[in-house]
């Protein structure tokens, strides 16, 4: 039975412009409450991002799902992520695409989140305990990325992970600013379309 908070948000999500009934039912599947702190269990269906350990957050449910209708994905897809964090837009992912390799740079929230993902029993997930901005060279084409921290400029290399037709969808800064940026790569070229203005916590270099 559906938590009456669950239905709400998912309401919410669809007057907020989400209208991918795939992303919306993930978002369904996936128990948010999972992935936040004790002390914030009642607040997990409330539509605003929530601290997490070593001082990150769990994104707002409409970013997660925006960011998630942004990639326009299907089950054949093999999907990178740049920062795996509570693991939450993770499982999401999951239920959505053949793949998901996701990428995290602190260790104790990795393996949180490993432990979440063996709890609900998510078997297409492969992670890494490495710097992302390096990529996952080992495992390219990918057809899909999404990084969860805002960055000012997508290293080059991911442009070369992914595939004819691919895309890259990040949180980009732009004069102290944030915005949802989409890159498509179509015949080689990269088309950019930009989104709503968001808040991530920044994409940093090196492990921790």
């Amino acid at each position: 039975m559906l938590d009456v908070r669950k239905i709400r948000l998912i309401l919410e999500l669809r007057e907020l412009g989400i209208n991918d009934s795939k992303v919306l039912s993930a978002i369904e599947k996936i128990p948010r409450e999972k992935f936040v702190p004790i002390n914030f269990k009642n607040q997990a269906y409330d539509n605003i991002a929530l601290p997490i350990a070593e001082n990150q957050t769990i994104s707002q449910p409409f970013v997660v799902a925006k960011m998630t209708q942004l990639l326009d994905i299907n089950k054949t897809h093999k999907v990178l992520e740049i920062g795996t964090g509570s693991g939450y837009q993770t499982s999401i992912l999951s239920l959505l695409c053949r793949r998901v390799y996701s990428i995290e740079r602190i260790k104790s929230l990795l393996t949180e989140a490993e432990n979440i993902f063996l709890d609900l029993k998510l078997t297409n997930i492969v992670t890494k305990y490495a710097d992302g901005n390096l990529g996952w060279k080992e495992q390219i084409p990918f057809d899909r990325i999404i990084f969860t921290a805002a960055t000012s400029n997508i290293p080059d290399i991911f442009f070369k992970h992914i595939d004819n037709d691919g895309i890259i969808v990040c949180p980009v800064v732009n004069q102290n600013k944030q915005s949802l940026v989409k890159y498509k790569k179509i015949d080689n070229k990269i088309t950019k379309d930009v989104y709503d203005d968001v808040v991530f916590v920044p994409n940093l270099k090196g492990v921790q």
